[in-house]
C-alpha cells in the first residue's frame, strides 16, 4: 500500500483521542472540542502499530441467540486491514458480511475473540473510549438513513452539534464537505427532493464530519443504479485517495469489489473462503464461492455458438477450432494477437470475450477461433515460460464452417 499524505485542514479532530492513543498536536487530553485551535491540521498520527486506521481481527467469533437455538454467524476470522486501503467484503446473503463489519466500531460485539483498531482491544474501551472510536470511525448506510424534517445542511452538521463544535467551525466545515461530495447548491434542500444518489453524497458528508480515519460501507451502492453507483465509487475512492481514510465496504455485487478495492474478503457461511489482492482473487479464484459471485462478470459462450458448437470436427466440409485463452493477470503477461498468431502458426478470429484491467493487470477470456485444417502445436507449451501466450488455453469445441458465420 501507498502511504497517504496528512490530511488537508477540513480534517480537524473533532472528538479526543480514544485511550491509549497519543493526543492530537495542539490540544491536550483536557482540552474541549470546542477549544482546539481553528487552524490547526490534523496529521495521521503515528502509534505502536503504525499509521492510524488499521484494523485487525483475532479469532472472532459471532453466534446469536434465537428460539430455535444458537445461530453461529462469525467464525474464526482472523486478517488485518492496512491503514488507507479500501477493503471490500462480499459474500452471498448471509454470509456474515453485516455481522463483521459491525464489529469494527461495537455495533456488535463478538461472541468470542478480539477486535483491534490501531492496536487497541475495543472490548476494553469504557463508555468515554467508545464514543470516542465512534467518532474517528465513519458509516455510511444502503437506505442513506437521514433526518427526513432537516435540511441537507442540518443532516450534514449534527454530528458536529452533537460533539459540541462551535457554530462558526460547523459552517465552515459543512461547507467544505458539501463542496467536497458536489452538493454546494443543495445547503437548504430536504432528503425527499433529493436523488438516490445526491442521499448517499449526504449519508458520505455526514459520515466525514468528524475527520474519522475508517469510514465502513453497508452496501451503500446496493439501492442505486448503475450509473449512480459508479459516480460514488469513484467519489469514495477519491476520498480514500486524498485524505488517506480506510475506506471498509460490504457488497454482494462483485463489479463494485472490482471497481474500488485494493484487497477482498470472501465469506461462506461465516468463514474466511478467500482472501487476498483483488486481482489475484479475480484472477485465480479458488474456492466454489468466489467462482459463483463472478460467475456474472464472466464472458460466457454467446447462446448462437454454444448451438453450433460441437465435441468433435464434423465429418465432412471446412471448420473452426474455437479456444479459450484465459488470463489471470499475473506476470505483466496480456493478450498480444500477433504473438498468438505466430505462436499458434495459424491466422486468428475473435469470437468473443474480454480482458478488464485491475489495478494495473489484464484478466479475462478470449475466445478464438483458427482453421481446423491447421496443425496446433502443444498447448502446454505455450502457457508458461517467454513463449506463454495466455496462463491458460484450451479446446472447448468445433464449429463447422458457414459463410459468414464467424
Amino acid at each position: 500500500m501507498t502511504t497517504a499524505a496528512p490530511r488537508p485542514s477540513l480534517w480537524r479532530t473533532v472528538a479526543g483521542p480514544a485511550p491509549q492513543r497519543p493526543a492530537t498536536a495542539g490540544a491536550s487530553p483536557s482540552t474541549p472540542v470546542h477549544d482546539l485551535p481553528p487552524t490547526q491540521p490534523a496529521r495521521r498520527q503515528e502509534g505502536a502499530t503504525g499509521l492510524t486506521g488499521t484494523v485487525a481481527f483475532d479469532r472472532v467469533a459471532k453466534v446469536y441467540d434465537s428460539s430455535a437455538g444458537p445461530v453461529p454467524a462469525l467464525e474464526g476470522i482472523s486478517l488485518g486491514i492496512p491503514a488507507g486501503s479500501i477493503f471490500g467484503i462480499i459474500g452471498r446473503s448471509g454470509a456474515g458480511k453485516s455481522s463483521l463489519l459491525r464489529t469494527i466500531n461495537r455495533l456488535e460485539s463478538p461472541t468470542s475473540g478480539r477486535v483491534l483498531v490501531d492496536g487497541v482491544d475495543i472490548a476494553a474501551l469504557d463508555d468515554d473510549g467508545l464514543v470516542a472510536l465512534r467518532r474517528r470511525i465513519g458509516m455510511i448506510f444502503q437506505h442513506f438513513n437521514l433526518l427526513s424534517a432537516k435540511t441537507v445542511y442540518d443532516n450534514v452538521a449534527l454530528p458536529l452539534r452533537v460533539a459540541g463544535v462551535r457554530p462558526a467551525e460547523v459552517h465552515r466545515r459543512v461547507e467544505e464537505l458539501l463542496a467536497l461530495v458536489g452538493l454546494q447548491d443543495k445547503h437548504r434542500t430536504f432528503p425527499a427532493r433529493l436523488s438516490g444518489g445526491q442521499k448517499q453524497r449526504v449519508g458520505i458528508a455526514r459520515a466525514l464530519a468528524t475527520g474519522p480515519e475508517i469510514l465502513l460501507c453497508d452496501e451503500a451502492t446496493s439501492a442505486l443504479d448503475p450509473e449512480t453507483t459508479h459516480s460514488i465509487l469513484q467519489l469514495l475512492r477519491d476520498i480514500n485517495r486524498r485524505l488517506g481514510i480506510t475506506v471498509i465496504l460490504i457488497t454482494h455485487e462483485m463489479s463494485v469489489i472490482r471497481e474500488i478495492a485494493d484487497q477482498v474478503l470472501v465469506l461462506e457461511q461465516g468463514r474466511i473462503a478467500e482472501l487476498g489482492e483483488v486481482w489475484q482473487v479475480f484472477g485465480a479464484p479458488q474456492h466454489d464461492a468466489t467462482r459463483a459471485l463472478l460467475a456474472p462478470l464472466q464472458h460466457g459462450l454467446p447462446d448462437d455458438l454454444q448451438a453450433r458448437l460441437r465435441p468433435e470436427p464434423p465429418a465432412t466440409g471446412t471448420y473452426q477450432r474455437i479456444l479459450r485463452l484465459g488470463y489471470t493477470g499475473a506476470d505483466g503477461l496480456e493478450p498480444d494477437f500477433a504473438r498468438i498468431a505466430t505462436a499458434l502458426q495459424s491466422p486468428v478470429r475473435l469470437v468473443h470475450g474480454g480482458i478488464d484491467r485491475i489495478r494495473g493487470h489484464a484478466q479475462g477470456r478470449l475466445l478464438l477461433s483458427v482453421p481446423g485444417a491447421v496443425a496446433l502445436p502443444p498447448l502446454s507449451s505455450l502457457v508458461q515460460g517467454p513463449g506463454a501466450i495466455a496462463h491458460s488455453i484450451e479446446v472447448i469445441g468445433h464449429v463447422a464452417d458457414v459463410e459468414h458465420s464467424l
